[in-house]
C-alpha cells in the first residue's frame, strides 16, 4: 500500500472525520460570536485567532486530500465545494472587502460535504432539479393566469366602480393588492404561502367582492396543496434513488474488495 493510498484512507477515518466537523461546527460558533460588538471590544484578538486556527486546519486538510488524491481530487464535485469555499477566505485581500467577509459563514456549508447521510439529502435534491423545473414552469404558467385573473377582477374592477368608491380605504387596499400584475402575483404567491391568506387578504377582497372566494380557494387547492406537494414528492424520490445508488456503490466496492483478497490468496497458493 503506497503513502498516498494510506493518507486516502487516514482523511477518511472517522477520527478524522469527526474532527473535521468538530472544527466546522466550532467555527460556525467562532462566526457568530464575530457579530456580536461587545464580546469583539473585549475579546476580539482571541476570536480572530480561533478563527484563523480554524482557516488552518481546513486549509492543511485540503492540501493533504490533494496530496492523496492528486489531480482525482478535482473529480469530486464535493471537494471542488470544499476548495471554493475554502479558497474564499484566503483570497488576498479577503478581510477588507464586507462581502467577502460575509461568505466566510459558507464555512458552516462544510458540515454537509463531511456528512454522509446530509450528501445524501442534497445530492437527492440535485438529481430533482431536472423534474422540478417543469412543475416550477407549471407553476410559474398557474402564476401568471391567476395574476392576470386577479388583476382583472380585482384591480381594474375597482376602476369601473364609482370614482369616489374608489377613494374608499377598502378600494384602495385592493389596488394595492392586485393593481398591477406584479402586485397581484405576489399577493397570490402570499395566498399559496398560507401566511395571512384568510384574514390578511381574502375576507377583505369579500367584503367588496361577495364571490372571490370562487377564485382563491381553487387557486389555493391547485398550487399549495397539488403542485407543492409534487414538489415534495419529486425530491423524496429523487432521495430515495440516491440512497439506492449510494447501496449500490458499497456492495460493488465491498465485492471488488472481496474478489481483490481472493485473488491475492489464489496467488499464494499458486506460489506455494
Amino acid at each position: 500500500m503506497t503513502f498516498r493510498t494510506r493518507l486516502a484512507d487516514w482523511l477518511q477515518s472517522p477520527l478524522v472525520t469527526n474532527t473535521i466537523i468538530g472544527v466546522i461546527l466550532f467555527n460556525a460558533v467562532i462566526l457568530g460570536l464575530e457579530t456580536s460588538k461587545p464580546l469583539m471590544d473585549q475579546f476580539g484578538d482571541v476570536i480572530l485567532m480561533l478563527d484563523k486556527i480554524c482557516l488552518a486546519v481546513f486549509v492543511v486538510e485540503i492540501v493533504l486530500k490533494l496530496i492523496a488524491h492528486g489531480f482525482r481530487f478535482f473529480k469530486s464535485g464535493w471537494n471542488l465545494f470544499d476548495f471554493a469555499i475554502v479558497g474564499v477566505a484566503i483570497i488576498p485581500g479577503a478581510q477588507s472587502f464586507s462581502v467577502l467577509r460575509a461568505l466566510r459563514v459558507l464555512r458552516v456549508l462544510r458540515v454537509i460535504s463531511a456528512t454522509p447521510r446530509l450528501r445524501r439529502v442534497v445530492e437527492g435534491f440535485i438529481s430533482a432539479l431536472p423534474g422540478m423545473g417543469s412543475v416550477f414552469l407549471l407553476m410559474g404558467i398557474i402564476f401568471y393566469i391567476g395574476a392576470v385573473m386577479a388583476t382583472k377582477l380585482f384591480g381594474a374592477g375597482c376602476q369601473h366602480l364609482m370614482i369616489d368608491a374608489c377613494t374608499d380605504a377598502r378600494h384602495a387596499q385592493l389596488l394595492e393588492w392586485f393593481g398591477t400584475l406584479g402586485k397581484s402575483a405576489y399577493s397570490l404567491f402570499q395566498i399559496m404561502t398560507l401566511e395571512s391568506w384568510s384574514m390578511g387578504i381574502v375576507r377583505p377582497v369579500m367584503e367588496v367582492y361577495p364571490y372571490a372566494w370562487a377564485f382563491f380557494v381553487p387557486f389555493i387547492m391547485v398550487t399549495t396543496f397539488a403542485v407543492v406537494n409534487l414538489l415534495v414528492g419529486l425530491i423524496v424520490n429523487s432521495m430515495q434513488e440516491a440512497h439506492s445508488q449510494e447501496e449500490n456503490e458499497r456492495t460493488d466496492a465491498y465485492r471488488d474488495q472481496v474478489m481483490a483478497r481472493l485473488e491475492s490468496i489464489e496467488k499464494r497458493l499458486s506460489e506455494k
